[in-house]
């Protein structure tokens, strides 16, 4: 690049080479640790930071980034940005929600109770949502997600933040426009809590994988009665499970006599399934076309999350932790989905 000899070509210059220089540092501290983002940036760039300038840069960009998704949400809830329906028209819309722990400093968990065994948290949860486009099935039937179709939010805030976030970014993505428009979890409450208020005309889906888990700890709640014939037990629950015979399975687990505190954890066991029976008709759902898996958000809390801010040794503020998350976030989504909304946002299955 040659450089101009005039004042306001230096200056333009100067402003490039700070965002490019800011852009590098925000993706190579998302990427990674602090030091080994300015290592990098050393290597490929010859520009000389401390890590901890590169943590104070990428963490403002990352508060800013955050600030502005929300303030985003807040004024497409607040009906000052309407945003325009997507073109062309997504068939089906999916959202898809969870949870998942990041290690803090003490400071940060002070007073907060936790699982460990003096009682005392070590995490925070961050609540991960993830939306995509589903337009085709592949020749079995199964459902394809549409590629480069993701956008994802994050957020440390209560439910009821998150909530309004996911409706921004649902009413964002064509909520309003989708033929079919689902909300998938792993049976959390407060997930269901956020579908019904946010889309109350949305399908609800309970993961098929968490629905497995929880009927496998049923088998093993009843071992001590199934005896040998566990295995089978399990097997023929696990088809009720396929078809969404909730009913089944709860007339099968309460024929055996349970009393006390077996009784009260078989309860709680068939509460689950008794709870969720609406949102577990798999096989209709399968029919559809629909996925009933939240395998896209679990990878999200694996991939966005997790290899960034999970690392061993890692232990974050809740401000420094929200600031690279909404960094990972940005990179995670489809640039260009994220930017507006037209024909070239997605790339088609082949």
């Amino acid at each position: 690049m040659t450089r101009s000899s005039s004042p306001t070509g230096t200056r333009s210059l100067t402003r490039c080479s700070a965002r490019s220089l800011t852009a590098m540092n925000d993706r190579a501290a998302a990427a990674g640790p602090f030091a080994k983002a300015a290592g990098l940036l050393q290597d490929l760039a010859g520009i000389r930071l401390t890590a901890k300038r590169v943590e104070r840069a990428a963490e403002a960009s990352g508060a800013a980034q955050a600030a502005a998704v929300r303030g985003r949400a807040a004024l497409i809830t607040d009906q000052k940005v309407v945003p325009l329906p997507p073109s062309p028209l997504p068939d089906k819309l999916y959202g898809v929600i969870d949870g998942t722990g990041v290690p803090m400093t003490a400071r940060e968990t002070a007073g907060r109770g936790g699982k460990g065994e003096d009682g005392r948290a070590r995490t925070r949860e961050v609540k991960l949502a993830v939306f995509f486009t589903q337009d085709k099935v592949d020749d079995e039937g199964f459902p394809i997600r549409d590629r480069e179709s993701s956008s994802y939010i994050a957020t440390f805030e209560p439910a009821a933040v998150i909530g309004g976030l996911v409706k921004a970014e649902g009413t964002r993505r064509g909520a309003d426009y989708a033929r079919q428009l689902t909300i998938l979890g792993d049976g959390a409450a407060w997930i269901w809590n956020i579908a019904t208020a946010k889309f109350p005309g949305a399908t609800q889906i309970v993961d098929l994988f968490h629905a497995r888990e929880h009927l496998n700890d049923l088998a093993r709640l009843l071992e001590f009665m199934l005896l040998d014939s566990k295995d089978d037990w399990l097997a023929a629950r696990l088809e009720d499970l396929d078809y969404g015979d909730i009913d089944g399975i709860c007339e099968a687990a309460r024929v055996y006599p349970l009393a006390g505190v077996k009784k009260d954890e078989l309860d709680t066991a068939l509460g689950y399934f008794e709870n969720n029976a609406p949102r577990m008709r798999y096989k209709w759902f399968r029919q559809c076309g629909l996925f009933t898996g939240s395998g896209v958000v679990e990878a999200g809390c694996k991939s966005v999350i997790g290899q960034r801010l999970k690392q061993s040794g890692m232990h974050w503020t809740t401000d420094g932790a929200d600031a690279i998350i909404a960094l990972r976030c940005r990179e995670a989504s489809s640039q260009r989905e994220a930017i507006c909304n037209t024909p070239h946002t997605q790339t088609r299955t082949a």
